[in-house]
């Protein structure tokens, strides 16, 4: 009798990792007719786009937060330096830059930031004698911020200043960055006022105040200084500077010996105060001119806006 014959079975082999690729390849083909099926791409990490996949650079701290109206960029610095502002909840430090998937926080609460290039919003105002420039005054006294329409995000910044007494074209805008440029004086950006005196200046005068003259807190001159008529003791003239100190124009007329008896602002750079916008009403530049003003390209379709005339609006003052 013969003995029966013991077969060996031979241990399954694992597939190597490059059998399993192909496996999925000639799988993926045969699913899509053939053609390979296309690799997903990897998802970002949650908590906010990744900066990579945005094509967004990182930009500085002071730059993004101005240009979201919150303040200057000085203020910003000063906030920094206070360790106001939290950057993924670590304190920020200066010259930090930030992209699309960084959180911000100043004094404990998200700021909510916009990244890329978009349309800065002006307004002018025609103010009256009579308001402050400031959100809070201890005095009680009212401020321009009370007749300004509500933004929904950041804030409303003056551009320049006027005084209590002062009248005339002030603006605002929500851009820290178009701010900086309309009021730093490297940019050299001047403003016309028209002045009535209590007096008439003389030739002499005239030569000093345009030449330049000492006040406290350093020399000062008129760029350009002319007359505009006048009757009795009233005198009007125009008059251009390049610098915005407190209360230069009258320390500078008090100098030489006359006193303002009005003072009105009619021009800030390229801007002229429109003579349909009355004292206490406001109208909002074309997005178009904000643009050019801000020295950003124009969005497309809005470059015909000028031809448009701007609605004058009056704001009740909110208590």
């Amino acid at each position: 009798m013969s003995t029966p014959r013991t077969s060996k079975r031979t241990p399954l082999r694992q597939p190597s990792e490059d059998s399993r690729r192909t496996r999925r390849r000639i799988a993926r083909r045969g699913e899509n007719g053939g053609e390979e099926a296309p690799v997903p791409a990897p998802r970002p990490p949650r908590g906010g786009p990744d900066r990579h996949h945005t094509g967004i650079e990182p930009e500085r701290l002071q730059k993004v937060l101005a240009r979201a109206g919150l303040a200057s960029r000085r203020q910003i610095e000063e906030w920094v330096e206070e360790g106001r502002i939290l950057v993924n909840d670590r304190p920020a430090g200066p010259g930090q830059k930030i992209g699309p998937g960084d959180r911000v926080k100043l004094n404990g609460r998200l700021v909510s930031l916009r990244f890329g290039a978009r349309a800065p919003r002006v307004l002018l105002y025609h103010k009256p004698e009579g308001e402050i420039v400031s959100r809070h005054d201890p005095e009680g006294r009212p401020t321009v911020f009370e007749r300004l329409p509500v933004l929904r995000r950041g804030r409303w910044l003056a551009i320049g200043r006027l005084d209590f007494n002062t009248s005339g074209l002030l603006l605002f805008t929500d851009d820290g960055g178009l701010a900086n440029r309309l009021m730093h004086p490297s940019h050299g950006i001047d403003r016309e006022y028209a002045v009535r005196l209590l007096g008439e200046l003389t030739d002499e005068q005239i030569r000093s105040l345009t030449t330049g003259i000492a006040l406290e807190d350093g020399p000062a001159r008129f760029d350009t200084l002319r007359r505009e008529g006048g009757e009795g003791v009233n005198h009007w003239y125009r008059v251009t500077l390049s610098e915005g100190r407190n209360r230069e124009i009258r320390r500078m007329f008090e100098a030489v010996g006359l006193t303002v008896s009005r003072l009105m602002r009619v021009r800030y750079g390229p801007i002229e105060l429109p003579p349909r916008l009355k004292r206490g009403m406001w109208m909002e530049l074309p997005e178009a001119e904000a643009c050019r003003l801000a020295g950003t390209p124009v969005p497309k379709g809005k470059e015909q806006e000028r031809e448009r005339a701007p609605k004058m609006r009056r704001t009740v003052a909110r208590q």
